[in-house]
């Protein structure tokens, strides 16, 4: 995760604070005996200047303080290899056994400013692959025989690297037949095939020529940031304008930020309030390997293409339609990329506000009247909170009007959904916070020097004081945790839903032009984490997140998605409690009650039954590691993963999407309003999560009815 659930504060810390020199007890051999060829990509000065910058920055001012060693070269190798070579496809066991001699001596280079190993691993990998793109085209030279049973493993990050270059040709005759069996499967023709295969390697070499050295740079440096945090990050001048666009400007489009990652563009983010954030059909690390514009234009492969190239294909006037093919992250092995309908849009960062709905449910018995209020994000105006205007807009104020409209039609209780929501403004999740609670501390924070300050709730009226419910999952973090977990710590509702993020970190942005001025070269951006988040408790968010009370069935687990699975994530840990009051809303009772009643549901609840279903069928397939390559073995198995997907999947994007389809044809306000209504409708009574969340909270009511709303506590 690079650019996903990111808090920035502004940086005065660095802009005032000398830099030195860490010492280092250790004196090693810091030449490398290696001489750069004419074709080869070298390091300028400038890079020299940064990466001795960047270095002394990290190492004194990152909140872990991680010490330039021995054991941090080591593991910059690892990530560096890994970056260039994640699925050991080009690289020889010898080349890694030559690498080793730069295992410990990678830490005495960044603070020289030496850059050497890192550009010989890279032109070295440079010179495997274009082996690999000549191998390529001779393969493809030669007809395919796909009545041989044998099988590929596509995924070999955990795989021994080659031997030899004959082992590795036989690694890639096996994925490039795995491909071409594929498209021959698809209804592609043989030759069509292989001519299409033949432009992606092709269209891949010319890629990869065009790579700079500031590419290289920023790769290499990565693989050292990524090392400390997860988090932290150095963005080239290239990538730091495109950061500020994106955080400052609106564009057209879907509205996702991509990335290559190997040979796929892939999904990093999405961003709030766009296509494809409400079409629920893209979540991080999905890959697109195809794009079509219109409702009938044939697919464009872009495996193999540079993001930039991809974006330009991706992006395009409002009210276009975009087709894509996704490979979810998640996928198993083998598996069918699904097709996903998009209208574009104009994508503004501040979009995606608070909406209120009412929801009308029956259990035990009786009716009840919800009040629904889903926040994709926390948003607040700072130009106009700083210039003092009274109506700037935020989250907590947009949610305090819904609170008091939904108090005035008589709720039974609220849900608040904080699901995908990736935080933003710390000051809204304390106000937001507020809203529900007397005055006290809602979050701790502890700043890189060890010192501990708290936010507080400083006003003591409470707008809503009924039964509440938050709804979060796995992609519900940083701001999101804050107020879910003071929620939970102050028992004043209950928490449904997955196991949320964990990012519990705080990164200061550091424009490095500030401390190396006069250089030719413009010298790029450094994120860096500063602070961490803890409860009042004195419980980290970090690492583990929020545990809900009622967990949720989940089909991400935490090996793959969230900050437990960023190795260099910062560990989970507790400082001292905050003085607070909790309420007497929730205890260990009524949450065990609860559960109780929610295995109940997950063995007489059609949708609850079906959700499990679905995982374990998942679960299973991706535990597959192998894929056929015998034409009517792969035939089976693509019919068995089609029929699923058309069972499944398929039905509720399809409903998801109707609703672009509809605003098209009928353009005034009224009917737009009215098919988007339609459509969160609909989207409500196929939402397992939400309807499981809908009968805990009316359990809760019945379960504890001295709940019941008070409208009472609204002044000061």
């Amino acid at each position: 995760m690079k650019k996903y659930l990111i808090a920035l504060v502004p940086v005065t810390l660095l802009a005032v604070m000398g830099l030195r020199s860490t010492s280092h007890s250790a004196e090693k051999n810091l030449t490398v005996a290696y001489k750069f060829s004419e074709d080869d990509l070298k390091p300028t000065e400038t890079q020299k200047k940064v990466e001795e910058l960047v270095t002394q920055i990290l190492t004194n001012y990152h909140y872990r303080r991680v010490p330039l060693n021995d054991s941090l070269s080591s593991k910059i190798l690892d990530n560096y290899i890994k970056e260039l070579d994640g699925n050991k496809m080009n690289f020889t066991k010898q080349d890694i056994q030559d690498f080793e001699q730069f295992r410990y001596s990678l830490d005495d280079q960044l603070q020289k400013g030496d850059l050497t190993a890192a550009y010989q691993i890279y032109n070295i990998y440079r010179k495997r692959a274009k082996e690999r793109f000549t191998f390529v085209n001779q393969l493809l030279a030669k007809p395919m025989n796909f009545n041989v049973d044998e099988v590929y493993t596509p995924d070999r990050e955990k795989a021994e690297w080659a031997s030899n270059k004959q082992e590795l040709d036989e690694i890639w005759r096996k994925a490039i037949k795995s491909t071409l069996l594929d498209w021959k499967i698809s209804g592609k023709a043989d030759t069509s095939a292989v001519k299409d295969l033949k432009e992606r390697y092709s269209r891949s070499e010319k890629y990869f020529d065009k790579t700079k050295s500031e590419d290289v740079f920023q790769q290499y440096m990565n693989s050292f940031t990524e090392s400390i945090d997860p988090h932290t990050n150095y963005m080239i001048p290239k990538a730091a304008a495109q950061f500020n666009q994106e955080m400052a400007q609106s564009f057209e489009g879907i509205g996702a930020t991509l990335r290559l990652d190997g040979d796929y563009v892939t999904i990093i983010e999405l961003i709030t309030g766009g296509p494809a954030y409400r079409s629920k059909a893209l979540k991080p690390k999905d890959r697109i390997v195809a794009v079509a514009q219109g409702e009938n234009g044939a697919f464009t492969d872009i495996v193999g293409w540079m993001t930039d190239d991809a974006v330009k294909l991706i992006k395009g006037p409002k009210n276009t339609i975009v087709r894509l093919k996704i490979l979810s992250g998640d996928a198993a092995v083998g598996s069918v990329p699904k097709e996903v309908r998009l209208v574009r849009e104009k994508i503004k960062l501040e979009d995606g506000s608070a909406k209120k709905d009412i929801l009308e449910f029956t259990n035990n018995g009786r009716s009840y009247k919800l009040g629904l209020i889903t926040l994709p994000v926390f948003y607040r105006d700072f130009e106009g909170s700083r210039k003092g205007e009274g109506d700037f807009k935020s989250t907590s104020a947009d949610v305090k009007k819904f609170l008091t409209e939904l108090k005035a039609e008589k709720v039974d209780g609220v849900i608040l959904d904080l699901r995908n929501n990736g935080g933003g403004s710390l000051v809204e999740a304390v106000s937001l916070t507020g809203l529900f609670i007397p005055q006290g501390p809602v979050v701790q924070r502890k700043h890189a020097d060890g010192e501990i300050s708290a936010e507080y709730d400083r006003d003591p009226s409470v707008t809503y004081d009924g039964p509440l419910g938050v709804l979060v999952n796995r992609f519900s973090a940083s701001a999101s945790e804050i107020f879910a977990g003071a929620i939970q710590d102050y028992k004043r509702g209950i928490v449904v839903g997955e196991q949320t993020y964990g990012k519990g970190t705080v990164q200061t942005l550091v424009d490095l032009g500030r401390f190396l001025k006069g250089e030719p070269d413009n010298v790029g951006q450094l994120k860096i984490t500063m602070e961490k988040f803890y409860r009042i408790t004195g419980s980290s968010t970090q690492h583990k997140g929020v545990t809900p009370d009622i967990q949720l069935p989940s089909g991400f687990s935490a090996e793959e998605y969230g900050e437990s699975s960023q190795p260099s994530a910062l560990p989970w840990d507790m400082i001292a409690t905050s003085k607070y009051t909790p309420s007497a809303d929730v205890n260990e009772q009524i949450v065990s009650s609860l559960n109780k009643k929610y295995q109940e549901h997950l063995k007489s609840e059609t949708d609850l039954k079906k959700l499990v279903a679905d995982f374990d069928y998942w679960k299973k397939a991706k535990e597959r590691k192998t894929i056929s390559l015998k034409e009517d073995k792969r035939r089976k198995e693509i019919e068995e993963q089609k029929k699923r997907n058309s069972q499944d999947l398929a039905e509720e994007l399809a409903d998801v999407e109707k609703p672009e389809t509809k605003t098209e044809v009928k353009t005034d306000s009224v009917s737009i309003a009215q098919a988007k209504q339609k459509a969160a409708k609909e989207r409500r009574e196929k939402d397992a999560y939400l309807k499981e969340t809908e009968r805990l909270l009316t359990d809760y009511i019945f379960l504890a009815p001295s709940n019941g709303i008070k409208i009472t506590q609204n002044k000061k």
